[in-house]
């Protein structure tokens, strides 16, 4: 059980810290406002942690879905009997169609909200997609507050699958764990990334593999999964 719980906690350390660095906007629209406004470094970590905190317990609400799913199966009775077995085969089918989830969404080239960075500090938000090439249109300027909104209606959709594992097990403790895990890592690399850049450090353009994040969310949860059913992880 300890040894699952490790697994299931890399997981999502590795899942946190991925979904956030792969998107430029979880960072970048904090030191551009912030500089626009001549906040000082304290200010800037302050908003961050708080459209942070709100992006995960947005996330935590859909995962509970998850949970919910995973507690009803429990119900089932010859299920109930292989509860250790079943949760890591449902971890596993949750990752593979979380994965085919991403997939599909990467052929669909899906819009999603995307912030725009101008020479003079000011940030907007516009619907996007990875082929528009042409100037975006019915786009927002950014406040702290709407950029505080734009997170919060904007969850990581990754933590449902790994809600079902502990859900089915009826480990609330695990539960939480993993909560409290991905909200810690999402906060530390978003405050981690703000710090070096705002120091001056070039980060690495890492725009290209934000559209792949679903599936690469899904194929680790599904690794997860069938590591701990075939390897005995």
């Amino acid at each position: 059980m300890q040894t699952e719980l490790s697994i299931l906690l890399g997981t999502a350390i590795s899942v946190s810290i991925l979904h956030t660095v792969s998107g430029p906007d979880h960072y970048i629209p904090f030191i551009a406002i912030g500089k626009s406004k001549g906040w000082k470094l304290p200010r800037i970590l302050f908003w961050t942690i708080l459209c942070g905190v709100a992006h995960v317990l947005t996330s935590v609400l859909i995962a509970f879905v998850g949970a919910g799913l995973g507690f009803s199966l429990t119900k089932i009775d010859f299920l109930n009997e292989l509860r250790g077995g079943v949760a890591s085969w449902i971890l596993f089918a949750f990752g593979i169609l979380y994965l085919l989830y991403g997939l599909y969404g990467v052929y669909r080239n899906k819009k999603h909200k995307h912030f725009d960075v101008y020479d003079d500090g000011s940030v907007y938000v516009f619907e996007h997609d990875h082929q528009q090439m042409t100037y975006p249109v019915n786009r927002k300027k950014v406040t702290p507050w709407i950029l505080f909104i734009v997170f919060l209606l904007g969850p990581c959709e990754s933590l449902f699958p790994l809600m079902t594992y502990p859900a089915v097990q009826q480990s609330s403790f695990n539960m939480m764990a993993l909560i409290g895990v991905f909200l810690i890592f999402t906060l530390l690399t978003m405050v981690t990334v703000v710090i070096l850049i705002y120091s001056g450090f070039k980060f690495f353009n890492t725009e290209w593999l934000e559209k792949y994040m679903t599936p690469i969310s899904g194929a680790s949860i599904a690794i997860c999964g069938m590591g701990m059913i075939f390897l005995n992880w």
